[in-house]
């Protein structure tokens, strides 16, 4: 094949795939922002308790990402072969494992919201908020693990546009939600925190039914209730040997992500405020970089299915090069939208300070990001050489991030710029060890059988 067809293939393919993805993932994101930015505008405390509450949420994002990431690697795979019935299988596991970590989250959530937020921090005011929050939001935690099962097998069977107009849909609702429910309208009073929890689960219904609805269009893969009740034991351990290694790299990642939050929390409500803002700026910037490790999952994994491991591998090396300039874009990007966003939020002069300071920290922070994601999420995931991430995460974020934001929330009482900075410190850690892991290509493999 000649270059320029080459290319053209290759840039096409991306473009398909990566521009709804990261469409889906900021609209997303812009969830957040509305209840921060809505929030925000009536009590920074009703901000930060909303956002250390919506942790919980994060690490069930987490626990599902990983058994999502098993129908999405060997989804991918098997889509490139066109085995659509071991398809319909790997749907139906994933299905009930995302079943269950939902209940268990709801369950949590339900009944125990105090002593969750007691976590994250001790500050009764942001408790209070917090626990009014979680009591109505923990129903909508018990869809999100179906839902996210149908958009995820939408991207890898060729209707990443299908997914992406759910979520925009979802995302709307949401944010119309929140307006009234939040400041009040049409007779509705305001309901502050609990508002903003109500707009989440009546959207997540609203998720879930219209990727039922999309399911059974012509060409798209729908649950089969019987295969429910159907177990494939080898299929299963392939399944399995796919997640449990992303598992536990989720955990080993989630939980020291999440700590970074109780981190801020306990620093005072300033740094709290600050944080939550930074994060909801970080990841809508970082919706570019998703956006391209999803479609780098799905095309080197569509090719490596189909037996093309050399045309799998090539993808691979120029999707690496293209997360370097990722991250210089999101560098710029983060480094342009500090002044900009202090005039939309409403924080204490020493937040607004503190949120300053986190800018330029993340503005470095964003290479590091771009590259890791893209490359051992995107790419080492494409071909089932998950036990990297987890390794990784075991040395640079709890054997150096960690223990140097400890030492300094706890024992030191440094800064708040340099907490955070700590907190940072482990993306940029993995760079070199990434690279030289993928000039192994561990990755360059056809997991279907």
């Amino acid at each position: 094949m000649k270059t320029r067809e080459f290319d053209k293939i290759f840039y096409k393919k991306l473009w398909m795939l990566m521009f709804p993805i990261m469409l889906q993932n900021l609209m997303l994101a812009l969830v957040a922002v509305a209840d921060a930015f809505m929030l925000g505008g009536l009590d920074q405390n009703y901000m930060s308790a909303v956002s250390l509450a919506t942790q919980i949420q994060f690490i069930q994002n987490m626990f599902l990402s990983a058994s999502t990431a098993g129908l999405a690697i060997l989804g991918a795979q098997y889509w490139g072969k066109r085995d659509i019935k071991t398809l319909d299988d790997i749907f139906s596991m994933a299905i009930r494992i995302c079943g269950i970590v939902s209940v268990l989250f709801f369950v949590a959530c339900a009944f125990f919201p105090k002593y969750l937020m007691l976590i994250f921090t001790n500050e009764p005011v942001l408790i209070d908020y917090g626990v009014s929050y979680l009591r109505i939001a923990a129903f909508s935690y018990l869809l999100t693990g179906f839902s996210q099962c149908y958009i995820v097998m939408m991207k890898i069977s060729e209707h990443a546009g299908s997914a992406a107009a759910v979520s925009s849909i979802t995302v709307v609702l949401n944010i119309l939600l929140n307006a009234i429910f939040i400041y009040g309208a049409f007779g509705i009073r305001s309901m502050n925190v609990r508002g903003a929890a109500l707009a989440t689960l009546i959207a997540r219904i609203v998720e879930l039914l219209l990727a039922v609805i999309f399911s059974y269009r012509p060409g798209f893969i729908r649950l089969k209730v019987h295969e429910l009740f159907v177990r494939n034991k080898q299929l299963s351990k392939d399944f399995m040997k796919c997640s449990g290694p992303i598992l536990g790299a989720s955990l080993v990642w989630g939980i020291g992500f999440t700590s970074y939050s109780s981190f801020m929390g306990h620093l005072g409500t300033d740094a709290a405020a600050a944080n939550s803002v930074a994060a909801v700026v970080r990841d809508i910037i970082c919706c570019l970089s998703a956006g391209i490790s999803s479609a780098a999952g799905i095309m080197v994994g569509n090719e490596l299915g189909a037996g093309n491991l050399k045309r799998g591998k090539t993808y691979g090396i120029r999707l690496l090069k293209l997360s370097v300039v990722c991250g210089v874009v999101m560098t710029i990007l983060m480094a342009v939208s500090a002044p900009v966003i202090l005039y939309f939020v409403k924080l204490t002069p020493q937040a607004g300070v503190y949120l300053k300071q986190m800018f330029v920290v993340l503005a470095l922070y964003m290479i590091g990001r771009s590259m890791n994601e893209v490359i051992i999420n995107g790419i080492f995931g494409s071909g089932g050489d998950t036990m990297f991430d987890m390794y990784s995460l075991a040395v640079t974020m709890w054997g150096i991030a960690i223990p140097l934001a400890v030492a300094g929330t706890y024992f030191l009482n440094w800064p708040v710029v340099v907490v955070y900075a700590c907190t940072c410190v482990d993306e940029v850690g993995k760079i070199p060890w990434t690279l030289i892991h993928f000039k192994k290509y561990k990755w360059v493999k056809d997991l279907t059988r």
